[in-house]
């Protein structure tokens, strides 16, 4: 992947993250965490996930420009 594509990646986990936080706050705030922990869970499980790819993407760009710079 180019720079530019694991940066358009990062973004839309960016969103992805965002978007589950505010979800998880609601849920929170409305007591559904206790009243449906199994989706609750699922949440935490889908932002995690999110958070995990979008650290191996920056590190994958982040070693692309290492490269790059080097060979210069």
């Amino acid at each position: 992947m180019t720079p530019d594509e694991h940066q358009y990646v990062i973004d839309e986990l960016q969103a992805v993250i965002d978007e589950t936080q505010q979800t998880i706050e609601r849920f929170e705030h409305t007591g559904m965490d206790a009243e449906m922990p199994e989706d609750y869970e699922k949440l935490l499980a889908i932002l995690d996930d999110a958070v995990k790819q979008q650290r191996e993407h920056t590190q994958a760009m982040l070693g692309e420009d290492d490269a790059s710079t080097s060979s210069a």
